[in-house]
């Protein structure tokens, strides 16, 4: 006889909450990457139930996603967002509340050291030489002290993994912004007389920051994580990274 401890149906579900886009391209590479987190799920035997949120712009929100599972069935939060910042400490906390099951919220995606690994493969694929050019890394930016002090342990993890300096820069509530440090990187580039200034976008999907990000005139600003599909109706396969952390916030590690 099976041990009814083992069975799959008390496994909490997975939430998979991210902030949410207008755009169509966000839209789609977000969709597959919890579509593949499901599939993950499922080859690894886990049984979870795996279901997509959003704490902002799109539906369904937190708790519709939440009401969507089967009655009284616990629930893990995994926040699809690379800091933990107002979204998780004050949004998720509220959108939980009284919700009818048990609610765990997860830590954000970042930092990881695969997310390093993932910005390195986005620089290789620019043709960025961090031994000559300027490495900025572009983030989305919070009020959150702890959510930018993450964002520069993001830093200094990928300037250790290139040997090379690497600037944190920012398109809202911090600084310095994406668009003072190019400018700077940009006026001792030209004084040097050698190396691109490349801004390294540390934004999980294709939308508005990243069309702020290539905004900021540098001279070459790389794919998000999860970059424009050539197909928006069928986005290629996510990157295995983002998977594999989902998966281990979902566990709890």
């Amino acid at each position: 006889m099976s041990d009814p401890s083992l069975s799959t149906e008390l496994l909490p579900a997975l939430a998979a909450i991210s902030h949410g886009t207008s755009n169509p391209s966000g839209q789609a590479v977000v969709r597959r990457l919890v579509d593949d987190v499901a599939t993950a799920a499922r080859d690894q035997r886990l049984g979870a139930e795996v279901r997509l949120g959003h704490v902002d712009v799109q539906d369904p929100d937190v708790p519709a996603t939440l009401a969507d599972l089967p009655a009284q069935l616990p629930a893990v939060v995994v926040p699809v967002l690379l800091s933990a910042g107002y979204h998780v400490n004050v949004d998720l906390k509220k959108e939980t509340a009284d919700v009818g099951r048990e609610v765990t919220i997860a830590g954000a995606l970042g930092p990881d050291d695969r997310l390093v690994e993932l910005l390195v493969r986005r620089l290789e694929e620019a043709g960025a030489d961090p031994e000559r050019d300027t490495i900025i890394l572009g983030v989305a930016g919070s009020s959150d002290a702890a959510a930018v002090e993450d964002c520069h342990e993001m830093g200094r993890r990928l300037a250790v993994r290139l040997d090379a300096e690497v600037e944190v820069a920012f398109l809202a509530a911090a600084k310095p912004t994406v668009a003072e440090a190019v400018a700077g990187a940009r006026q001792h580039a030209d004084g040097a007389g050698e190396g691109r200034v490349v801004v390294v976008s540390y934004l999980l999907a294709p939308g508005y920051f990243q069309d702020l990000l290539e905004k900021a005139q540098a001279d070459f600003t790389t794919a998000p994580l999860l970059p424009a599909p050539e197909d928006i109706e069928h986005p290629s396969a996510s990157p295995s990274e983002l998977v594999d952390i989902i998966l281990d916030r979902y566990r709890g590690r």
